[in-house]
């Protein structure tokens, strides 16, 4: 049969259930475009009549609903000023309500200030009992929160409650009920009238659709078999729009692509080339692998973070192993996987992998360098716990000072001025310590570089000494050369002195606490040494490890002060040792650039 036979037939079988395409020589069979094109058309405007009709209801209810309320709650007003006295006259006030009740078409109840009911329980052949939701709508009215106005059955029945009398000496209550069946019945009238105007909307729509979709399935065959001739290689079909609309927009395109058809390889191999050049820029490493695992394609980061050599995926790190990884990629219900690995304490790695998918198609790893993220993250947890740590002692002085002012002390003013300075010198002690834990947390997120100057250590240490709490027979001393000084940053210098004379202060019973200052080795050596207790040898290791406390030791503490130490020494570009004889005591030596070295 020739194709211009076949497109006849088609275009026959399409208006029943044909052909819709031809793809690769073979036929699909289905329902015709105008019919399902026509479907989706009604379907799209019943939906829409539909909706329309439901907001026309909604609102036609609404109007029905707030102008029976209107007509109730003026009818109520005019109930309420006609009313006589409700401290006189009981059987005038009955006759007056029955009198007002049948002119207005509603039932009327009274209440006095109490809530007890002044006229009949029946009015206009309403119950008082059968009112629903009546109690609470009085009570609102009685306290005041009135006038109260409740629609029901779709306005068909209105409850209004509302407080007799002034605001500030109300004399009970009035509580009127109207029926108003008619406007139930409108509201039905119109709600059938907007169904049968959505029916018919949506039958119009339907065959509306059906025309436009019969012309659009027409146009389309012509530009289905002009794409089919582009498809077998015949190129000298042309195809020709006849209108400028969107579908004759898409045969001009066909028709362009037609004649470009042979430069699109080389726009191929642009994108390729540009997409390479892309993934070359990524920070991060992007590879794919194939079912040997073995790199089809790795990006510079991707082979410089894993040392790739020769196409051999390799397994980089002992605590994750990425051929392991790699190879679930190709498990016939695999999902995307995610790991994190850390091989040292300085470096951490997220490795995502995105499932092959059909057979035969290439794995993609991505390996990203989150060091750095995490390394901010630590030192943010890190800064909480120091916080914490650290300004526990200048807070319990200041707290200490004021229970003492408080008991009686602030009626000596020796006393009381001593202890002002107390607190005083605490506070700033808590300004300097958050200033450096500040500073500190700066430094190591490197998020800034520390501004070294020269700080003169003399004057740091005689602080230190004099803001010392060591046992009552423990002196501190002080030896530091005249105007000695690092290159350091002020906040940092004194919290690592302050934290180590803190720490032997806690652990000298007897003896003395000996601060001192020197040069040494080209740089300045600050020694706090100590005769306590001493560290043992297998503990010395970890002295300086976050939350940790030697055996005996800082049973109070929470194991951050020299913690706290060692981290700000290595902010400041210095070193810290240490040295301890069990028995005898410990000497803590910081070291740190002198400041003329700085300087030079």
């Amino acid at each position: 049969m020739s194709d211009p036979d076949y497109l006849k037939l088609s275009s026959h079988l399409g208006g029943v259930a044909g052909a819709s395409a031809i793809l690769g020589g073979r036929v699909r069979y289905g329902i015709g475009m105008r019919y399902w094109l026509a479907i989706a058309f009604g379907a799209i405007t019943a939906v829409t009549a539909v909706g329309v009709a439901q907001i026309l209801s909604g609102r036609t209810e609404q109007a029905f609903r707030e102008h029976a309320e209107e007509i109730a709650l003026g009818n109520a007003f005019f109930a309420a000023r006609r009313l006589p006295p409700l401290d006189g006259d009981r059987q005038g006030l009955r006759r007056a309500v029955n009198r007002i009740a049948t002119e207005r078409r509603l039932a009327l109840f009274v209440f006095d200030s109490g809530g007890n009911l002044l006229t009949p329980e029946r009015s206009a052949q309403v119950e008082l009992a059968s009112i629903p939701e009546e109690g609470q709508a009085r009570y609102q009215a009685l306290i005041g929160q009135g006038p109260v106005v409740k629609s029901y059955g779709e306005g068909g029945a209105t409850l209004v409650a509302m407080q007799l009398g002034p605001p500030t000496y109300p004399s009970g209550a009035l509580v009127a009920y109207a029926r108003r069946p008619e406007f139930a019945a409108g509201l039905g009238i119109a709600r059938e009238k907007t169904t049968q105007a959505a029916i018919l909307a949506a039958i119009l729509g339907g065959v509306a659709g059906l025309l436009v979709a019969a012309l659009i399935t027409a146009r389309l065959r012509g530009i289905a078999s002009a794409a089919a001739a582009i498809e077998s290689g015949d190129f000298e079909r042309a195809l020709r729009p006849r209108f400028g609309d969107e579908l004759g927009a898409l045969a001009e395109i066909i028709d362009r692509m037609r004649v470009r058809l042979r430069d699109s390889f080389s726009v191929l191999e642009s994108e390729r080339d540009r997409l390479h050049r892309l993934l070359e820029r990524l920070h991060e490493g992007v590879l794919t692998v194939d079912a040997s695992l073995r790199v089809e394609y790795a990006n510079t980061s991707a082979r410089q973070l894993l040392e790739l050599e020769g196409d051999e995926l390799p397994d980089p790190w002992a605590a994750l192993s990425l051929r392991a990884l790699a190879a679930k990629l190709f498990e016939p219900d695999a999902t995307a996987v995610h790991a994190r690995v850390a091989p040292d304490a300085e470096h951490a790695y997220s490795v995502v992998g995105i499932p092959a998918g059909a057979e035969g198609s290439a794995a993609v790893l991505v390996l990203t360098d989150i060091s750095e993220r995490e390394r901010r993250e630590r030192v943010q947890r890190e800064f909480v716990a120091n916080a914490a740590h650290e300004l526990r002692t200048p807070l319990s002085v200041i707290s200490g000072a004021v229970e003492v002012l408080q008991s009686g002390a602030k009626e000596i003013p020796d006393e009381r001025d001593r202890f002002l300075e107390h607190i005083e010198r605490e506070s700033a002690r808590l300004g300097r310590l958050a200033r450096a834990l500040l500073v500190l947390a700066r430094a190591q997120t490197r998020a800034e570089t520390l501004r070294l100057e020269p700080v003169e250590l003399r004057p740091l240490l005689e602080q230190a000494a004099e803001e010392a709490r060591p046992r009552v027979d423990v002196p501190v001393r002080v030896s530091c050369p005249p105007h000695l000084a690092v290159a350091a940053q002020p906040q940092l210098t004194e919290q690592i002195v302050s934290n180590l004379v803190d720490n032997a202060a806690k652990h000298t019973r007897r003896g003395e606490i000996a601060l001192r200052a020197r040069p040494l080795n080209g740089g300045v050596a600050i020694e706090v040494a100590d005769t306590g207790e001493g560290i043992p040898a297998e503990e010395r290791e970890a002295i300086f490890e976050r939350f940790y406390r030697a055996g005996g030791r800082d049973r109070d503490g929470f194991g951050l002060g020299l913690a706290i130490v060692r981290e700000a020494v290595r902010a400041l570009g210095g070193t810290v040792d240490l040295e301890s004889t069990p028995g005898r005591g410990t000497t803590v030596r910081v070291l740190l650039p002198a400041a003329e070295q700085r300087a030079a």
